[in-house]
C-alpha cells in the first residue's frame, strides 16, 4: 500500500492481549488462539493496532494472522532469547521499521522452571505510518514485564520489573520527544500506582488510559492489603470488569476456577457464573499507555495536542464456541483515541515539543537504590555461593578418579566414574552462572544504579526536597 493512498485516520483503536500461548504447557493452546484470531476479526469497532503477548509459536502467529490479514494487513512477530519473546504486533498501516530491544536485568538462568531468563523478555517496537504526513506517525511498544512470584516487597524479581519498567520508560520518552504518537501496551505485570507504574507515568509523558476515565479505580485486588486500606466494598465480577478494569485473576475467566468447576466444564459443560458474584481475586495487569503527539506552534507559541482518549475497556471475555473456555487467562485491554484533526497535523510552521521533565519524590529513588543495594549483595552472595560450590565439585571429581585407582571391583570404578562426570558437568555449569551469568547481571545493575543516581542528582537540581 504505498504511502499516497493512506489518508490521515480521525481515530484509532488499540487492543492488547496476554494469549497464555505457551507451547506443551498452555491448555487448549491451538484452538484458542485461533478462536482469539476469529474475535479480533470480528471486533466492533475493529481494532487497527493489536499487541500479542505469550503468542510463543510461528504457528500460532500464522494462525491469528490468516484470521485477522483483511483487518490487519501488516504485522511482525518478534525473535528473542532461547524459546522466543512472545510479542506480536499487528497494525492495519504499514510498518516502517521495527526493533526488539531486549532488557539487561532479564531473570536467572537458574530459575529455568519460570522461563523468564530463556524466553529474552524485553520491549517490542514497531514505527507505524498512518498516512502521509509527517505527524501520521505512531510509535507502538508491546512489552511482557517479569513475572511477581511473591508478592511485593518480597518479590526477589521486583528489582528486575524495576528496571524493566525504567528502560521501557527511557523508549517511550525519546520517541515523544521525536513528537510523535507514543503507545505502550502488553502485561506489565504491576498493579497501578505501583512503583513501576508511577516510574512509567512520571518518567515519561505518556498515561495509563484507565486511570484516566477512571482515576478511582482499585489499585489491587480486593483481596490484598494496598486495596483493602481504601476501605472499599468487596466488588463484584460485572464491577472489576467495568470499572476497576480488572483483566487477570476475574472469577468470570474459567482458567482460575476451583476445581469442581474446571472439572465440569472439562467434560462438556457449560458452565455459567453469575457477574455478580463477589471478585477478591481479580486486578489490573494489563495496560495500555499512551502519549499524544506534541508539537509547538512558531506563530502562536502554543503547544498542541494531537490525540485524546475517547474510551477504554476490557475486552475478549467472551469463551470459546465450543470448549466453553476463556479464550485466555488473561482478559484484553482495549482503547479508543480520536484525532483533533484542526491540530496541527500539516506540519507547518511547527516542531516538536520536548516533553518537560517530571520527577518522582527523592524518596522514591532511594527506594530503587536501596532495591538495586539489596538484589546487588544478593547476587555477589550468590556468586561466591556458585563459584565455591565450582570448587568443590572439582575437588570431589579429582577424588573420585583418585579412588578408582584403588577399587577392588570395576562395578565400583564404574560409579565411581559416573559420579566424577555428573560431579563435574553440575560444578561447571554453576561455575558458569556464578563467573559469568552474575558477572553480567552485576554490571546491568550497575548501570541502572548511575542512571538513578543520576535523575535522583537532576530531580535536586530541579528543586525537588528530600523528606
Amino acid at each position: 500500500m504505498a504511502n499516497q493512498e493512506i489518508t490521515s485516520p480521525s481515530d484509532l483503536r488499540i487492543l492488547s492481549l496476554n494469549c497464555w500461548g505457551l507451547k506443551f504447557i498452555s491448555k487448549l493452546r491451538n484452538e484458542r488462539l485461533t478462536e482469539i484470531g476469529n474475535q479480533i476479526a470480528a471486533a466492533k469497532p475493529p481494532p487497527e493496532i493489536v499487541g500479542l503477548q505469550e503468542c510463543w509459536t510461528k504457528q500460532d502467529y500464522e494462525a491469528i494472522r490468516e484470521k485477522t490479514k483483511h483487518l490487519l494487513p501488516y504485522g511482525k512477530f518478534y525473535y528473542s532469547g532461547i524459546f522466543g519473546g512472545g510479542l506480536v504486533i499487528l497494525s492495519k498501516w504499514p510498518i516502517e521499521e521495527s526493533n526488539m530491544v531486549r532488557y539487561p536485568l532479564n531473570g536467572r538462568p537458574a530459575a529455568f522452571y519460570r522461563g523468564d531468563w530463556f524466553v529474552g523478555k524485553g520491549v517490542a517496537h514497531a514505527r507505524i505510518r498512518m498516512g502521509p504526513k509527517k505527524s501520521d506517525i505512531a510509535e507502538v511498544f508491546c512489552t511482557h514485564l517479569h513475572a511477581p512470584y511473591e508478592a511485593e516487597p518480597f518479590d526477589s524479581y521486583i528489582c528486575h520489573r524495576t528496571a524493566q519498567a525504567w528502560e521501557i520508560t527511557k523508549l517511550m520518552r525519546g520517541a515523544a520527544e521525536r513528537g510523535h504518537l507514543v503507545i505502550g501496551l502488553g502485561d506489565f505485570n504491576m498493579i497501578p500506582l505501583s512503583l513501576a507504574h508511577r516510574i512509567i507515568e512520571t518518567h515519561s509523558p505518556v498515561q495509563d488510559v484507565w486511570r484516566i476515565l477512571y482515576p478511582g479505580s482499585s489499585v489491587g485486588a480486593a483481596k490484598d492489603k494496598v486495596e483493602q486500606l481504601r476501605g472499599v466494598p468487596m466488588p463484584n465480577a460485572e464491577f472489576n470488569l467495568t470499572q476497576n478494569g480488572a483483566t487477570c485473576d476475574s472469577a468470570l475467566n474459567t482458567w482460575r476456577w476451583n476445581k469442581a468447576h474446571s472439572q465440569r466444564l472439562a467434560k462438556g459443560e457449560n458452565v455459567q457464573i453469575a457477574t455478580t458474584v463477589d471478585d477478591p481475586n481479580a486486578k489490573r495487569l494489563d495496560y495500555i499507555f499512551f502519549s499524544s503527539g506534541q508539537h509547538y506552534d512558531a506563530a502562536s507559541g502554543e503547544r498542541t495536542a494531537e490525540w485524546t482518549l475517547k474510551d477504554t475497556n476490557v475486552g475478549m471475555t467472551m469463551r470459546h464456541p465450543t470448549l466453553h473456555c476463556s479464550l485466555s487467562d488473561h482478559f484484553s485491554v482495549e482503547a479508543t483515541l480520536v484525532r483533533d484533526l484542526n491540530g496541527p497535523t500539516s506540519d507547518v510552521n511547527t516542531g516538536t515539543a520536548a516533553p518537560p521533565d517530571r520527577y518522582l519524590p527523592i524518596e522514591t529513588y532511594d527506594e530503587i537504590l536501596a532495591t538495586i543495594k539489596k538484589y546487588d549483595t544478593r547476587e555477589r552472595i550468590q556468586r561466591r555461593l556458585r563459584l565455591g560450590h565450582f570448587g568443590f565439585q572439582l575437588l570431589f571429581t579429582i577424588g573420585c578418579l583418585i579412588g578408582v585407582w584403588w577399587s577392588p571391583y570395576n562395578y565400583v570404578s564404574f560409579i565411581l566414574m559416573l559420579l566424577s562426570s555428573l560431579s563435574l558437568s553440575v560444578g561447571v555449569i554453576d561455575g558458569l552462572m556464578g563467573g559469568l551469568f552474575v558477572g553480567s547481571e552485576l554490571r546491568a545493575l550497575k548501570e541502572f544504579q548511575w542512571e538513578v543516581e543520576n535523575t535522583r542528582s537532576r530531580a535536586l537540581a530541579n528543586g525537588v526536597k528530600e523528606a
